[in-house]
């Protein structure tokens, strides 16, 4: 699976309109068939950075979401919302695993 996780510093302004700004892409890409999950996230420590948590299948899924309209459609448009280029973190891992640590009986 393709790992990713973004943060989005979103000028104040947009900040608590971002589920709206980004509802549609949001949206289209879950829908994507490769797509495991998109979620958006705000940061505690600064209510105008969103993190974006998303995985897709494989290489293939990945390859087909950056080139699909929609994803041009937001790099595009998303960054007049933004105060600084969003930094990101992409890895290929097997998958979730359980928490040890914090195990629920």
């Amino acid at each position: 699976m393709i790992f990713i996780t973004a943060k989005f510093p979103v000028k104040p302004e947009h900040a608590n309109n971002w589920a709206d700004i980004t509802k549609d892409f949001t949206e289209t890409t879950n829908a994507e068939e490769g797509c495991l999950f998109f979620e958006w996230s705000r940061s505690l420590e600064d209510p105008h950075t969103y993190v974006l948590v998303e995985a897709f299948r494989d290489d293939e899924s990945g390859s087909t979401h950056v080139q699909s309209d929609h994803f041009k459609k937001a790099t595009a448009e998303l960054p007049a919302y933004l105060s600084a280029t969003p930094d990101i973190i992409n890895v290929r891992v097997e998958g979730w695993s359980k928490l040890g640590e914090m195990a629920v009986d």
